[in-house]
């Protein structure tokens, strides 16, 4: 049997602070136990506090398909939180800081499992802090050359900087983004030429996104790949050849936590096993909609909802 492929989220492991009751979240935790979930070998790269939030994060991931065996104790910083409210379904986030997410250390651990990686997820978040940023692009350097880096974009004001998203994009081969952090990235960066990107993120047509996406591709040799989101209206794919957009799928919102790292998650385990950007965009949708559908970012998947969406993306394949 051929093994699992090694895939890695790196960042913040946190809680998220719900009107009614905490959430384990965090994008890079969210992302690799949806990767877990599919079938493919995942980590949790992180650090949680010496507190009783932190072993209810371990107890919460122990059932859970992910590795946590390589997560760090923190015993000056506390697990992290973010205190989130809804407008419309859409979550808005309040970041607690510090927290000991902040403070990754380049352990050995963490080395030996970036050199093994086949791809390796990290956003902007977990880069506000100088020590975690540090870990974070030294991880990303380790990897070998054949490994899909992800950089998910999930900006969170205030914490992101041009200088960050600039350090990021060189290191990654694949960018994933929502259609206003397209537009945001671009702009920090002083890639808009003559107001080609004019205008909000609801109104940019599929030509004007392609066109940004074209533009990163142009800027960062080592990108292969730019994912753009688009809420329930699914999201556009472009690579050095081609491009590919979807619908997205109609689903009963719940709360929209986790749906960009279910995409995501989604992407990298399709890639890995050398999908083309139709099924890439199948893929993603489907799991992002379900994500959508349910309440939190890991919420229970039973085997048989696991296994009808495999079968739908297959049969796009």
């Amino acid at each position: 049997m051929k093994e699992a492929h090694l895939i890695l989220g790196i960042g913040e492991l946190l809680w998220d602070v719900f009107p009614d009751g905490m959430r384990l979240g965090g994008a890079p935790a969210n992302f690799a136990v949806m990767a877990g979930r599919l079938g493919d070998r995942a980590a949790i790269l992180s650090r949680i506090g010496r507190d009783e939030l932190g072993r209810q994060a371990m107890d919460r991931l122990d059932p859970l398909p992910v590795e946590t065996s390589s997560l760090q104790v923190d015993p000056a910083h506390e697990t992290g939180r973010v205190m989130v409210s809804f407008v419309d379904h859409e979550p808005h986030f309040t970041v607690h800081e510090p927290a000991a997410w902040d403070f990754l250390e380049l352990s050995d651990a963490f080395v030996q499992l970036a050199e093994r990686a086949d791809a390796f997820c990290f956003g902007s978040l977990a880069q506000r802090n100088p020590q975690s940023r540090q870990t974070i692009q030294t991880l990303a350097a380790e990897t070998s050359a054949a490994c899909i880096r992800v950089f998910d974009v999930n900006l969170r004001a205030p914490f992101y900087s041009a200088e960050v998203l600039q350090e990021s994009l060189e290191l990654a081969t694949v960018v994933k983004m929502n259609a206003a952090e397209a537009l945001l990235l671009l702009d920090l960066l002083g890639l808009t030429v003559n107001g080609h990107l004019a205008g909000d993120a609801a109104g940019m047509s599929t030509e004007r996104q392609r066109w940004a996406a074209e533009r990163l591709l142009g800027e960062f040799p080592a990108l292969q790949m730019v994912a753009i989101t688009r809420g329930a209206h699914g999201s556009l794919l472009v690579n050095r050849d081609e491009w590919d957009e979807h619908p997205g799928f109609s689903v009963k919102v719940a709360d929209a936590i986790g749906t960009g790292d279910a995409f995501t998650a989604a992407i990298a385990h399709y890639l890995l096993r050398g999908a083309g950007l139709a099924t890439l965009n199948e893929a993603g949708n489907r799991w992002g909609g379900w994500m959508a559908s349910q309440s939190g970012a890991m919420p229970a998947l039973p085997d048989s909802v696991r296994d009808a969406i495999a079968a739908a993306i297959e049969r796009t394949a």
